[in-house]
């Protein structure tokens, strides 16, 4: 129970820190927001909710 918990939070700070590296390095029209629902994607599904993530923000925005 508890290798499965610690899994969660690692997973969560590896999203979270990967989201601000991809904001750190783009310009400012790229830049995707740090918020609850994206933090879960991360999570979930890891790399590709950030290749979608950054696909949406480029076609419709």
């Amino acid at each position: 129970m508890l290798k499965k918990l610690y899994k969660f939070f690692k997973n969560i700070t590896l999203s979270f820190f990967m989201l601000y590296g991809y904001n750190i390095l783009v310009p400012a029209k790229a830049i995707i927001p740090i918020n609850l629902i994206t933090i879960t994607l991360m999570t979930i599904f890891k790399l590709p909710a950030l290749l979608i993530l950054i696909m949406i923000k480029i076609l419709i925005y």
